[in-house]
């Protein structure tokens, strides 16, 4: 997958309409080459962990609210919270992805 900006210098309310409907967002300002943000939506999945397992029960769909996601330029993703600077800022790209064709 390519990642393909659509929109470039958008502010974080832009960048955030973006994100309901499925597309990607990332900043001018940030050091790390392919980072970007998507927003999970909320589902349930299996319990995975001892907690999970004991609270909701061993074969049980766990109940997740909907989180923004970061995924680094390690290619690990993990929960994001917006800064204030994030929030201020005028430098959001929206992306979208695209299939590479060989």
């Amino acid at each position: 997958m390519n990642m393909v900006p659509i929109m470039t210098g958008a502010d974080f309310g832009a960048a955030l309409d973006a994100l309901k409907v499925g597309s990607c967002i990332s900043r001018k300002g940030w050091n790390g080459n392919g980072m970007f943000v998507y927003l999970v939506p909320a589902n349930a999945y299996p319990a995975q962990t001892g907690a999970a397992k004991a609270y909701f029960g061993k074969d049980a769909l766990v109940p997740y609210a909907a989180y923004f996601a970061l995924k680094g330029v390690d290619n690990v993703v993990n929960t994001w919270v917006p800064s204030a600077s994030d929030l201020l800022a005028n430098d959001w790209i929206i992306l979208t992805l695209q299939e590479q064709i060989a």
